[in-house]
């Protein structure tokens, strides 16, 4: 079948998160174009690599222009055209919306949606929602009405996204499915058994933003230093300039100086990190499915994150780490220094991890059955 995958970026959507799947499509005699609208030289040869077609379109991921948006879809539908797909499975906030409407127009006979996460407007903080982010629930819901109308399904991640859109759309739920992870190469994290050497040392590996949790986790690693001043914790991920809620550049410069955290940069190898690393920590405030917990749970590691959306699917509490309420700086310092005071706990809980993943998280499991949906019908 001729299969068009459009996503928002082309990395890491394509090169990371698609990789797999879009090999296993090819390998399978399927015809792949992968649509994406940051296409670069690198990401266009990777692509080529995984046996897929790159194509450029057009849509502001983050824009509320509906006109510009309108147009975008309008000439997405006439590429379309032209691939003449049997199949489009759209992925993204936007383009689950859009890219199964411009589906629609062109006459494609089977479109699929895939919703990996809410995102940022049903992410809540401490003071819940605000004015803004309510009005944009109800815009995002009345636009995945309209769209979704032309879905043939609406795929999610965990539990509890259908739940939420659906109090804000006016969506047929019968076209709802939880598939769960869309999982990773197991074999690119390889299970390393934890070894207990002092000190003990934690990992974050998320975007430095407030929702990601990134606060709390430098609040909790002060405590636990008080107490425990040789405890290590590493931050790998980005700083966010543009965004008011991220960590600064000032403030992550601080926290090194005052050697609270380790700080590499961008790093290619975290796989390596994780392995150096005892626990993983994630205290989001709402998640897809998070990808760096799956990764860290891959090479055996104990998780403590939050009883939220997305992260809450990643652990059973006390049996592979700890769910800890949203916002609780108290209850994770806790959490941490009873790891640290317990280390036969780290072993034990990391090796139920990589159990969980082994049965969970394998894609070499997850996209058969995927593509048996997105092509047949059938899960």
């Amino acid at each position: 079948m001729n299969i068009c995958l459009i996503s928002q970026n082309a990395s890491p959507g394509f090169t990371i998160f698609r990789k797999d799947f879009i090999k296993y499509l090819v390998g399978q005699g399927h015809k792949v174009y992968a649509f994406a609208i940051d296409y670069n030289v690198d990401s266009r040869e990777k692509v080529f690599e995984f046996g897929a077609i790159p194509v450029d379109y057009s849509l502001n991921k983050s824009g509320l222009n509906i006109f510009k948006d309108l147009k975008d879809t309008w000439l997405l539908s006439k590429q379309l055209k032209k691939n003449q797909p049997d199949i489009v499975f759209s992925f993204f906030v936007k383009p689950s919306i859009y890219g199964t409407l411009a589906a629609r127009l062109a006459k494609v006979p089977r479109r699929i949606a895939m919703l990996e996460g809410l995102g940022y407007i049903y992410t809540p903080l401490k003071n819940n929602f605000s004015f803004k982010k309510k009005i944009l629930q109800y815009a995002h819901g009345l636009l995945a009405s309209i769209g979704y109308a032309f879905a043939d399904k609406v795929l999610f991640l965990n539990q509890d996204d259908p739940v939420d859109l659906a109090k804000k759309s006016f969506i047929n739920s019968k076209k709802f499915k939880v598939i769960g992870p869309i999982g990773l190469e197991l074999s690119a994290y390889p299970y390393t058994e934890v070894v207990i050497t002092k000190p003990i040392r934690f990992i974050f590996i998320a975007r430095m933003l407030v929702e990601k949790g990134v606060y709390e986790y430098l609040a909790a690693a002060r405590i636990v230093k008080s107490k425990y001043p040789d405890t290590e914790f590493v931050i790998l991920g980005g700083l966010d300039s543009n965004n008011p809620a991220a960590l600064s550049k000032k403030q992550l410069n601080t926290v090194i100086k005052e050697e609270i955290v380790i700080y590499p940069g961008n790093v290619s190898n975290v796989s390596e990190w994780l392995i150096k690393s005892h626990v993983f920590v994630l205290p989001s405030y709402r998640e897809g499915f998070p990808r760096s917990t799956q990764e860290a749970m891959s090479i055996g590691r104990a998780i403590i994150t939050t009883d939220a959306p997305g992260c809450r699917e990643t652990v059973k509490d006390g049996e592979n780490g700890f769910l800890i309420p949203l916002f609780d700086v108290e209850t994770l310092s806790e959490k941490m220094i009873y790891l640290i005071e317990h280390p036969e706990e780290i072993v034990r809980m990391g090796n139920e991890s990589y159990s969980i993943a082994l049965e969970k998280f394998d894609v070499d499991k997850i996209n058969p059955v995927l593509t048996a949906l997105i092509v047949g019908g059938k899960l």
